[in-house]
């Protein structure tokens, strides 16, 4: 793992966390898809060599159960939905190197491999321990084969994750009150030999490991948690007969726990690259055993598994360890969480279906909010960014300066482009390049965007069509600076919406590839002559939004209506190994009122966070500066895991400023900061409100 900035002359490999072949995808797992293979691709414009690979995750439980259902073998249902990826994936431009799937024989082999290693090297044991067992189904309930309550903080859980609280990796007989999803009895629990993974014996590597960690700051904040309540060994092996098997073991009903063969994937499909294309174009060991950078893009919910037990394999088997791992947030709709049974989601055909470019969806989740932030989907939101952004301010400036050049110079006017552009775009190029290091699409999204509108504002403030008669050399210039933006614009924008930034080079004459081009090609004199150009985004109309929005509402009544009063089962939210979903949950409304007078005393007001930064010692405290008005506070918050603290200064919150002084982890508190929810959503104002102002 390398620490220089990228670009690095050492190769680098983009990975994202395999999807779950068990369902449909939506646009909550396309975000983490979209975001890994735009990551890759600034990568490449950097100068970067980089390589995009994942694969299907084949195995587990929750396969067995709905393959069972269908009365169909587990390969043969989880390979026809690993073949429905390989044919959507490319149409929304996710474009890996290699795609492969954990059931086959490279993963196998190298699965093989690794768990041999550790075993050899002493890191794994074998222990007598509770397993969940359905005395009416005659067998042991492995994962999601059985349900209960999470030990830690009492939610609703499955065998191995609490997937409805606290997110918690679940060992085999942790959950209480455990029941049978098979047979919906309860089951018992009995002892039974089973494979542990020595995690306990990494817990200063991977200290030391978080400490070096890039990425988002919730996958490096959140792991610390887990090691400072003392790491728990970790239970490898599943009493099933899908999987891959324990290396040796006669039992043939003892295969390796889905989470170990799965991140193994990104090695294997990273040698199936290579051999593909030759060690000698991209060398798989240089990556993974010698020197590499590896990159991680992953769901919230799986940051344990990539920080703790992931890195803990590598390191004992000898291998290189990520670089950086990046979480995303969840995807709401309209203000409320996916649900695949109540059919509240964006399906990714459906999105296709409806006609819209790959692009403009690529454009939206990659735009709004930070990586590690959740986004709230709604078409309303949609067709705003779509018209302000790609067709007000990009879209507009390409069209508007291309066909100006093209009607007046037929191309390219031939002079050399102003210093003072040039300054601007290698201001952009630099504000590209220090997106990219800090893991921020936004700002990778924003470099091409605030050069657009520097060029809308260039050209309208320069007036061309007014200078072509009265001074042509300085129109000439202008419009030669325009032609030279709308390029650097093309290359910034190419990671985020390539197919748009395709039809722009090709527009002005480009031969090749915008892939293929690096920050330095965008300071490279255009072709002199091109063709007339064509307007490359349309604007979404106020009816069709209102149309779509229609569709949404009828179909979530339809799946409530078929459902009844029934609650989600934990297998409907299955196929998702990046849980993108929210529970519908609310906690019932309070029965105690509270009069208009005790409100009146709440004292609750605008502010302004000036500084945030981490308290020491304390898993999930933070220390904010908030400016309200008449003075400035210090208050201490519950939201180091949940926000990116230095993304914080500036933003606009609600205080609660009659609150009694309180001390935490030695910092007084004065005041309390409001949120919404588990994810702690800081609310604001609408408007631009004053500081100070009373909430009423």
């Amino acid at each position: 793992m390398s620490t220089d900035e990228f670009p690095t002359d050492r190769p680098a490999v983009v990975t994202c966390g395999l999807p779950y072949a068990n369902g449909d995808l939506h646009i909550g797992h396309l975000r983490g898809y979209i975001g890994a293979d735009a990551f890759d691709r600034a990568l490449r414009t950097l100068g970067q060599q980089s390589a995009y690979v994942c694969g299907s995750d084949m195995h587990g439980t929750p396969v067995a159960v709905n393959a069972e259902k269908e009365g169909v073998e587990p390969e043969e249902f989880a390979l026809r939905w690993h073949e429905q990826y390989e044919e959507t994936f490319p149409r929304f431009n996710v474009e890996f190197d290699n795609y492969g799937h954990t059931h086959d024989e490279a993963n196998t082999e190298t699965t093989t491999e690794i768990v041999r290693t550790l075993d050899e090297e002493g890191y794994i044991y074998e222990k007598e321990i509770q397993v969940a067992y359905d005395p009416e189904a005659d067998q042991y309930l492995p994962d999601r084969y059985v349900e209960g309550t999470c030990p830690y903080c009492g939610a609703k859980a499955r065998g191995d994750e609490c997937d409805e609280g606290c997110q918690r990796h679940l060992e085999p007989g942790e959950v209480e009150d455990p029941r049978s999803s098979i047979t919906g009895n309860p089951a018992e629990y009995r002892e039974r030999a089973h494979k542990f993974f020595r995690v306990s014996a990494f817990e200063e590597f991977l200290t030391d490991f978080l400490d070096d960690l890039e990425g988002t700051s919730n996958a490096r904040n959140q792991p610390r948690q887990w090691i400072e309540e003392g790491l728990q060994d970790w239970c490898i092996t599943r009493d099933m007969d899908w999987g891959i098997d324990y290396p040796g073991e006669a039992d043939d009903d003892l295969v390796l726990y889905v989470w170990v063969d799965a991140p193994i994937e990104y090695i294997s499909s990273t040698k199936q690259y290579t051999d593909r294309v030759g060690d000698e174009t991209y060398d798989w060991e240089q990556v993974w055993k010698g020197e590499g950078d590896i990159v991680h893009v992953i769901g919230r919910d799986i940051i344990q598994h990539h920080t703790i037990f992931w890195p803990a394999m590598l390191e004992g088997a000898g291998y290189n360890t990520p670089r950086a791992v990046a979480a995303t947030g969840f995807i709401t709709i309209n203000g409320k969480g996916l649900s695949t049974s109540r059919n509240r989601a964006i399906w990714a055909t459906e999105y296709l279906e409806e006609g819209f470019h790959p692009d403009l969806l690529r454009y939206y989740l990659m735009t709004t909010g930070g990586l590690q932030q959740d986004v709230d989907f709604s078409w309303d939101a949609f067709q705003e960014t779509v018209n302000g952004d790609l067709v007000g301010v990009v879209g507009n400036f390409w069209y508007r300066s291309l066909l100006f050049a093209y009607r007046n110079y037929e191309g390219t006017p031939e002079v050399d482009v102003s210093s003072d552009v040039e300054s601007r775009i290698n201001g952009a190029l630099e504000q590209f390049r220090e997106a990219v290091n800090d893991y921020s699409l936004r700002g990778v999204g924003a470099a091409a965007t605030d050069l657009a509108r520097f060029g809308n504002e260039y050209i309208q403030r320069n007036e061309p069509w007014k200078l072509t008669d009265d001074d042509p050399e300085e129109a000439a210039q202008v419009i030669r600076d325009c032609v030279q933006i709308a390029k650097a614009v093309g290359v910034l924008l190419d990671p985020i919406a390539p197919d748009k930034a395709q039809a722009l080079w090709d527009q002005i004459g480009e031969d090749g590839d915008v892939a293929d081009a690096t920050l330095e090609d965008a300071l490279e004199s255009p072709p002199r002559s091109f063709d007339e150009p064509g307007e490359l985004f349309a604007k979404i109309e106020d009816d069709r939004v209102a149309e779509l929005n229609e569709k949404l509402e009828q179909r979530v009544a339809e799946a409530a209506d078929d459902e009844d009063d029934e609650t989600e089962s934990d297998d409907t939210d299955a196929d998702e190994r990046e849980d993108v979903t929210a529970t519908d949950d609310l906690e019932p409304l309070l029965e105690d009122r509270i009069s208009f007078e005790q409100f009146q005393e709440l004292d609750i007001r605008v502010g302004r966070i000036e500084e945030a930064e981490g308290i020491e010692g304390a898993d999930d405290l933070a220390r904010l500066e908030v400016d309200i008005g008449l003075e400035s506070r210090q208050v201490v918050a519950g939201i180091k895991q949940l926000h990116d603290l230095e993304e914080l200064p500036g933003t606009k919150v609600i205080l609660l400023a009659n609150m009694e002084p309180a001390e935490l982890f030695g910092v007084e508190s004065n005041g309390m900061i409001l949120a919404a929810g588990e994810e702690a959503d800081l609310l604001t104002t609408h408007d631009d409100a004053d500081l100070g102002e009373k909430i009423k």
